[in-house]
């Protein structure tokens, strides 16, 4: 079961004693900060959880698969997350 960006700031104003509002604002600044680090491309660490960081994808050939033509499949960035060990630990 998948929790959604609104479950997630219901139970954080139910766990914070926050209202709904002061929830949302910590919720999605906490998001804004991690994707504003990984725009200007530094790891994000969050001790005891884990680390989001950009990963590169190097340029590689690819085919069209309606043509079979070959294309040039350019390198590109995606985000990353890896789990810190505390966490590992918690889900074994």
């Amino acid at each position: 079961m998948a929790m959604t960006k609104n479950q997630l700031i219901e139970k954080v104003a139910k766990k914070a004693n926050l209202t709904k509002r002061a929830a949302s604002d910590a919720v999605n600044t906490t998001f804004n900060l991690i994707r504003d680090g990984l725009v200007r491309g530094e790891k994000v660490v969050i001790t005891g959880f884990g680390t989001f960081l950009i990963r590169s994808r190097a340029a590689r050939r690819g085919r069209n698969p309606q043509t079979g033509e070959t294309i040039q499949i350019p390198n590109k960035k995606t985000p990353g997350f890896v789990s810190g060990k505390t966490l590992k630990r918690v889900i074994k």
